[in-house]
């Protein structure tokens, strides 16, 4: 019988579990520069929230953890691409990522650029390798992580963050922004951890459709917070970078307590959809108090 995300051993060892499942799912021929500058955004730390969610997204599901793993990978690389992307000096042009230069500064820009690329490619490639699903749930899996990458989800959101830099932003229109540019990929991932289970019941679809609205909208406000209230050694990227973009904000726009009220609602509002399941959604439950409890 196939092993479940349920069967786990707890957050631990399933952090292990996507670390090597990345390491091990670069391409072991290619451009050597490229290969590592992949490498490089891939396996340089992280949070690995969006893989964590799918797991445990999964574990409500009882998916086989098998499947999970390439949900899990192929979101994590969709989500390091954007990274790369993002920091460019095209973008929000910066030097220091998770307390590391940044893909272009480490390499270059065209390396960078192409890693991305590479990695985004490689993501539906890892997806579509997926052991045993039927060809209508693969096929609704890459819709749903391609919807979420597009122009109607990150890609999206980052257009209009770059085309509401120094203009004026009310906060629904902020909302929305986010709702798109971090939102959309962290609901695919939970979509993706539930579409891998073999008939996920509605209940936990309807729960997670709700928790993934609240979660995405919750960690950028959060974000937010700590690009004020922190600093570069504790962010791992440079403090008050949004703010010397003349970025819009949600503590530009609402002030730092309201904000840190608004994103704990979310928080709270997410948590409370995981009350029907109880044990069983232990482990999502405590990822977002990880989630919510973070200081980066």
């Amino acid at each position: 019988m196939a092993q479940t995300a349920e069967a786990a051993t707890g957050m631990d060892a399933l952090r292990e579990r996507i670390e090597q499942r990345l390491a091990d799912s670069l391409p072991r021929d290619g451009e050597p520069r490229l290969v590592e500058a992949m490498r490089y955004a891939l396996t340089g730390g992280g949070k690995r929230l969006r893989p964590l969610l799918v797991y445990h997204a999964g574990q409500l599901a009882g998916a086989p953890l098998e499947r999970l793993d390439h949900a899990a990978v192929a979101v994590e690389m969709i989500h390091a691409y954007s990274l790369v992307h993002d920091d460019l000096p095209a973008m929000d042009d910066d030097e220091l990522r998770r307390g590391h230069p940044t893909c272009h500064i480490a390499f270059d820009e065209a390396t960078a650029i192409l890693a991305g690329d590479a990695l985004q490619t490689l993501a539906f490639q890892h997806l579509a390798a997926m052991p045993h699903p039927s060809p209508a749930r693969l096929l609704q899996m890459i819709r749903t992580l391609g919807t979420a990458a597009g122009a109607a989800g990150m890609a999206g959101g980052q257009a209009m963050d770059l085309a509401l830099t120094g203009q004026d932003c009310d906060l629904n229109t902020l909302e929305r922004l986010h709702r798109l540019k971090t939102g959309a990929l962290i609901e695919a991932a939970l979509q993706l951890g539930l579409l891998s289970a073999e008939s996920p019941p509605d209940t936990v679809g309807a729960a997670l459709d709700t928790v993934g609205q609240n979660l995405g909208l919750a960690f950028q406000i959060q974000d937010d917070v700590l690009d004020v209230t922190s600093d570069t050694h504790t962010l791992g990227k440079a403090q008050g970078a949004d703010a010397a973009r003349n970025q819009p904000t949600f503590a530009s726009l609402m002030g730092i307590d309201a904000a840190t009220k608004r994103y704990q609602s979310q928080y709270d509002e997410a948590l409370e959809q995981l009350a029907e399941f109880g044990k069983s959604a232990d482990g999502l439950r405590k990822l977002i108090l990880q989630i919510r409890d973070r200081k980066n």
